[in-house]
């Protein structure tokens, strides 16, 4: 862990911990200036077959450990939603007059549906961030620490595919990256702290862009990927490599990371942008579970 992390950590931890949900950004952005995250690389290719030798199981292995690793190891697939899924959200339909109206008030401009896209995207990405089921999955206590991390982690997925798709992509991206920031200033205010939130925003975005390039540099090769998921998710001590006792959630979890980032790079551009996909199912992943 960075001491700049750890230095926020200690700090807001005093304060209070982060309740266990969010509620959806419903907040119209056009308003906002948007910020730039630049800083994200461009993405790189997943290299998914790296991780050829499985870990042997020991026979002392907890019944957990042993479902971790069994799980992420199948091929990727597109994440895109079926055309008859009730998870999808669809942009409304409108004719007559009312499109009309809707038309002058620039309801179908560019601007207006790349926002509705982007918290179309986000809703998927807090799904999977908020809900208890990765902190089982994984063995993570649910604080703002934890939290924040897969949130950045899940960000980082989205914010690379979208640049696979070039200028457009990117646009899409910053409105994103916008309701991001906007859900993140709730949270930190939650998790009460309202005085010197500008501070406190400045220092998480600082760990935003670190953690990016991080995950940027470290995606192509396996040791490195996981070292950075251990250090930024998991590690409270500052220790560089996981404990033994601690091994198989983070592989696991870089193994889910590695995989999901090859599944995103599946799901065609139409899923993406409109946000009809949905990050693999982590809620049924006990001891008679098929691998994922």
């Amino acid at each position: 862990m960075s001491p700049r992390w750890s230095r926020f950590v200690s700090r807001i931890s005093r304060i209070s911990n982060l309740n266990r949900s969010s509620e959806l950004v419903r907040r119209d952005l056009s308003v906002f200036p948007l910020r730039n995250y630049a800083k994200v690389a461009a993405a790189v290719e997943p290299n998914v077959k790296s991780e050829t030798n499985k870990p042997e199981i020991h026979k002392e292995t907890r019944t957990h450990q042993v479902n971790l690793n069994k799980l992420f190891w199948s091929k990727p697939r597109s994440l895109a939603l079926a055309t008859d899924s009730p998870n999808r959200i669809e942009d409304p339909q409108y004719e007559g007059v009312k499109r009309f109206i809707l038309k002058l008030m620039l309801f179908y401009s560019k601007q207006s549906q790349f926002i509705r896209w982007a918290n179309v995207i986000y809703h998927r990405v807090i799904y999977q961030v908020d809900r208890p089921a990765i902190y089982d999955v994984f063995s993570l206590e649910q604080t703002f620490k934890t939290t924040f991390s897969l949130l950045v982690l899940h960000m980082w997925l989205c914010l690379r595919r979208l640049k696979e798709e070039g200028k457009e992509g990117v646009e899409l991206g910053q409105y994103l990256y916008e309701i991001y920031n906007h859900d993140l200033e709730l949270r930190v205010s939650k998790a009460g702290v309202n005085l010197l939130l500008s501070k406190w925003m400045k220092e998480l975005e600082k760990i935003f862009y670190g953690n990016i390039v991080a995950y940027d540099a470290a995606l192509g090769k396996q040791d490195d990927l996981q070292n950075v998921i251990w250090r930024n998710v998991f590690s409270d001590d500052g220790a560089s490599k996981p404990s033994e006792g601690a091994l198989l959630p983070v592989q696991a979890l870089t193994r889910y990371i590695r995989r999901e980032a090859s599944c995103l790079s599946l799901t065609d551009k139409e899923a993406i942008f409109s946000g009809n996909f949905m990050f693999t199912s982590l809620e049924d992943t006990g001891p008679d579970t098929v691998k994922k």
